[in-house]
């Protein structure tokens, strides 16, 4: 069983909501002074206040005595399949955080209900399409009823899951309580704590197998004898981008010096810059979506005894860095089924056409057509999103961000990339004499597997 991750408003990563999601770790609360001193400061707040004392969206000039559970019961609308548990309970386990930041002005005694729910292995029933990255009040709003009692969890998973361990919440069927005031209803749901959690594990996902994709190059460098040049320190100090120095350095530690040829095929001569630039975009994105993780993306924030209207809930630094990660991904993906090409091929290897084992046999061949499927996916799920908007409720909200189609799309590039890198790693592994149905893939890439959710054989 995995460690607990101790949520405390600060700190949260990437790797840990992964663990949560998909390790079944628990979660154990930090001291929810900040939260407490917002819940203080809401409850002696004076005049309007957004979606407390008002509707909302349209309707914020509208005052309302008890309106917060109306807006639960009209927000939960969501649509299409349920969400994965495994992504409800990392959206869980954001959410707790960011409201430890302070800042919502919730009553902090759910805190431990929702604790007891990821432990307990409660999640809500979050329907995949209903939010524009401008909060996901439909998944959240559901959360919140759940909490209420009017829409059921989904219960335990069954023995042997990621389950975490006895609660309060497993010994009742109906799961866990808590009575949100009406006040609290609004800004309980006013947070992107799903997006987010499918973009802190598409992030952890993405970054694991381009971490296993210098040893898969390292082994089509040796196949065909690639020159180690273009990975030379001097090549690299001359244009010093950080990515860049990290990817060669990453890979001249792994390959020997090569043939005598003046330039190889871009597959290696470029695997520095296309896949450092990868990297660097991975990170940016990491920071990204952990800062948000970390923040008070509240309207309004409550804050030095006021309530601050603003526009921190909006996602746009998370939309732009996920598009900017799909696109550097598929350059990657590019390269590597480039070198996959270079190991059907004679001249490269010395071996038959495909690296068939006689005269006129397929070999390998499936494999390009195999990569180059995925590879399109790829192309595909790279559509940036963050160029879109949308106008919604009579034109009050005249921005979208889409960061909630951005992480989606992004959680969806690790399967196809991962089937490029292991195409590589196969026919590199049948070039230099070490496949055989017995053999595992190549070490790096069979690690990254492990990391990943879908650790299939």
């Amino acid at each position: 069983m995995s460690a607990p991750v101790e949520l405390t408003g600060a700190g949260l990563t990437c790797a840990q909501v992964h663990r949560i999601g998909y390790g079944g770790a628990g979660v154990v609360l930090g001291s929810a002074d900040r939260a407490r001193r917002a819940w203080e400061s809401a409850r002696a707040l004076a005049g309007p206040v957004y979606g407390r004392t008002t509707g909302v969206g349209a309707n914020k000039d509208v005052t309302l005595a008890e309106g917060g559970w109306d807006v639960l019961r009209s927000h939960a609308g969501g649509a299409g399949p349920p969400v994965p548990e495994e992504r409800a309970r990392a959206m869980l386990a954001v959410r707790i955080n960011q409201l430890l930041v302070g800042g919502s002005g919730v009553d902090p005694g759910v805190l431990p209900v929702l604790a007891e729910a990821v432990n307990g292995g409660f999640t809500p029933p979050v329907r995949r399409y209903g939010a524009i990255g401008t909060g996901d009040l439909t998944a959240l709003a559901t959360t919140a009823l759940c909490l209420l009692g009017e829409v059921a969890w989904r219960g335990p998973s069954p023995a042997g899951s990621s389950s975490v361990g006895p609660s309060r919440a497993q010994s009742s069927p109906a799961g866990p309580r808590f009575a949100l005031a009406s006040g609290d209803a609004l800004p309980f749901i006013s947070s992107g704590a799903a997006t987010l959690a499918d973009a802190a594990i598409a992030c952890h996902e993405l970054s694991t197998l381009l971490g296993a994709a210098a040893g898969v190059a390292a082994r089509s460098f040796a196949a065909v004898g690639a020159s180690a040049e273009p990975l030379a320190r001097a090549v690299q100090q001359a244009r010093p981008h950080p990515g860049q120095a990290r990817a060669a350095a990453e890979l001249r530690d792994l390959v020997a010096g090569g043939r005598a040829r003046v330039q190889d095929p871009y597959g290696y001569r470029a695997f520095p810059q296309v896949h450092g630039t990868a990297l660097e975009t991975a990170e940016r994105a990491r920071q990204a979506v952990e800062t948000d993780m970390n923040a008070a993306t509240e309207n309004p924030l409550i804050a030095e005894s006021s309530a601050w209207h603003n526009g921190n809930f909006h996602g746009a630094p998370v939309a732009v860095a996920l598009d900017s990660l799909r696109a550097a991904v598929v350059g990657v993906a590019q390269l590597s089924t480039a070198r996959l090409a270079t190991l059907m091929e004679p001249a490269y290897t010395g071996k038959p056409p495909f690296l068939a084992d006689r005269a006129g046999g397929s070999g390998a061949m499936i494999l390009e057509y195999v990569a180059q499927d995925a590879l399109a996916e790829l192309r595909h799920l790279a559509g940036p999103v963050s160029t879109g908007t949308a106008v919604i409720s009579r034109g009050v909200e005249d921005h979208a961000s889409f960061a909630t189609q951005a992480a989606r799309l992004a959680l969806r590039c690790a399967e196809p990339l991962e089937v490029v890198l292991a195409c590589e790693a196969v026919a590199a592994r049948r070039a230099l004499g070490e496949a055989g149905p017995d053999r595992p893939l190549d070490g790096d890439l069979a690690r990254a597997r492990a990391a990943l959710r879908s650790a299939e054989p």
